[in-house]
């Protein structure tokens, strides 16, 4: 895959909204975690290959455990992650396939239980964030960086 535009060199005012939100929202109350956790599952659902390899870092970098992250994509049959993670995880799953799941009130009141108001506009925030940033990544076919080549079997 060669990339198409690099559109932060081609757009930076236009982008520069969008790293403000970013700021604020890793100011907001939400730990950084869960938002690492939420940006990496929209990332999966939405296959940004980009956006996988940084949120995966990230997480890491943040003492992020191995376990928690390889199971991230079947967290639905994990212990791992608790009742609030759990409440963020399904509320981004069903914003970003939003054509399908249209929000439906047991997932919006499974996250309010877990979030004050103030949280959910900020989480709501977040997988709105990631899900555009994924579509640009995507869009403009952004590679993730290569830390090691694969080999052939």
């Amino acid at each position: 895959m060669s990339p198409r535009i690099n559109h932060f060199a081609v757009a930076p005012t236009l982008l520069q909204p969008m790293l403000d939100m970013e700021e604020r929202l890793r100011a907001s109350d939400l730990e950084h975690s869960l938002i690492e956790l939420v940006k990496l599952r929209v990332s999966q659902i939405n296959g940004c290959a980009y956006c996988i390899h940084m949120h995966t870092h990230d997480a890491r970098n943040n003492g992020e455990t191995e376990d928690r992250l390889h199971l991230l994509n079947a967290w639905h049959e994990s212990s791992l992650y608790s009742e609030r993670e759990r409440a963020a995880l399904i509320w981004a799953e069903s914003l970003t396939r939003i054509e399908t799941s249209r929000a439906p009130d047991d997932v919006y009141n499974a996250m309010a239980v877990q979030f004050p108001q103030p949280d959910q506009v900020a989480l709501t925030l977040v997988i709105t964030t990631i899900n555009a940033w994924n579509r640009l990544a995507i869009g403009f076919a952004m590679p993730h960086p290569e830390t090691r080549k694969a080999t052939a079997a």
